[in-house]
C-alpha cells in the first residue's frame, strides 16, 4: 500500500493546476491528496516545514514527514506516478542547482507564461475529495 503524499501548489496559477491535474490523472490508487497553499491547511503545513510556496516560488511535496522543494519535489512527484512517467525522476541525474536553477526560471514567469487563474475550475466529487481543505 502506498502511503499519502500532499502536494501545496499555488492555486492562482494555471501551470500549477494544470500540474495538478496531470498528477490526478496518473495517479490511479490516489496516493497523492492536494492543498492550495494559499489555504488556511497550506498556510498551517508551510509553517510546520518553514517553507513559503509562494515567497520561495515553490510547488512543495510532504513525504513520509519530510519536505520537498522545486526540482526534487517534481522528482519524487514523478517517482511515485502511475507507469512510465516514473521515468521523468531520472531527471535526479543532474545537478541540484542546474535543476533548481531551470525550476526557478520556470517559476518566475510562471504567471507572464501560463496566466493567472480568475476563477476555481469545476471538479467532480472524485477530483474534489483529494483536496484537504
Amino acid at each position: 500500500m502506498k502511503q499519502e503524499l500532499i502536494v501545496i501548489f499555488d492555486s492562482e496559477c494555471n501551470l500549477c493546476e494544470s500540474s495538478v491535474i496531470f498528477i490526478m490523472r496518473r495517479d490511479r490508487e490516489a496516493t497523492f491528496k492536494f492543498v492550495p497553499a494559499q489555504s488556511k491547511i497550506g498556510v498551517e503545513l508551510q509553517k510546520r516545514y518553514g517553507i513559503n510556496a509562494l515567497d520561495d516560488q515553490t510547488i512543495i511535496l510532504i513525504k513520509d514527514g519530510a519536505a520537498y522543494t522545486k526540482s526534487d519535489a517534481l522528482i519524487e512527484i514523478a517517482g511515485n506516478l502511475d507507469g512510465f512517467w516514473q521515468i521523468l525522476s531520472l531527471v535526479k541525474i543532474f545537478p541540484r542547482p542546474l535543476r533548481n536553477w531551470v525550476y526557478s526560471k520556470v517559476a518566475k514567469n510562471r504567471y507572464r507564461w501560463f496566466g493567472k487563474k480568475k476563477s476555481c475550475p469545476v471538479l467532480s466529487g472524485d477530483e474534489k475529495s483529494r483536496f484537504l481543505d
